[in-house]
């Protein structure tokens, strides 16, 4: 390969990395069971509502799946799978009860659809079974991940900057960090009951 060639595959190699931003990974260890990372609201910046509507199904008397991490303005599909009438309905949504709702109750086979059009947790219930709930969690940008079994997460895509990055896990208070993205960065959470 010549030395111009060279020049030009490592320009363009640049430009691409540059066009589709860095990565943030890492861990959250201490506890069991998924969290959820995402970057907080970029002061002067909006993103446009997800086209596509992820699905929180009611099967075998649960929300699958029991925990679902979506943009902010994303519509949710409620799906009853099982023989049984189900209800969805929450209380707040980041702790405003000014934003509880209920969707009703609906028969196997029926979607009730819903925009969540502002962030926080939202913790989901059934009246017609108590013992069954869920969590949505409306991040305020595109850039958020769900942990793996090992507490594993890597968010793509995302811009060169400084964010406020918080962490979500089921019965945990949230923690939130300030992390630099430069490309790839690494974003390490210990969480404790």
């Amino acid at each position: 390969m010549n030395y111009r060639a060279l020049v030009l595959v490592i320009s363009i190699t640049g430009l691409c990395t540059a066009a589709w931003g860095g990565n943030i990974e890492g861990k959250v260890t201490g506890v069991k069971g998924a969290s959820v990372v995402y970057i907080e609201a970029i002061a002067g910046k909006s993103f446009p509502a997800p086209a596509q509507h992820p699905v929180v199904a009611q099967t075998h008397l649960m929300f699958q799946p029991h925990i679902l991490s979506v943009q902010l303005d994303s519509t949710v599909d409620f799906l009853n799978n099982d023989s049984v009438a189900h209800n969805v309905f929450w209380a707040s949504v980041g702790g405003n009860k000014k934003l509880g709702h209920n969707l009703g109750t609906w028969p196997q086979n029926e979607k009730h659809s819903f925009k969540f059009d502002a962030p926080g947790v939202v913790p989901l219930f059934c009246n017609v079974h108590p013992e069954m709930t869920g969590y949505i969690v409306v991040a305020p940008t595109p850039y958020f991940a769900l942990t793996d079994e090992s507490g594993e997460y890597k968010m793509e895509g995302v811009p060169d900057g400084s964010y406020s990055l918080t962490v979500w896990h089921e019965g945990i208070k949230s923690q939130s960090k300030h992390v630099d993205v430069a490309g790839d960065t690494k974003a390490e959470f210990t969480l404790s009951r």
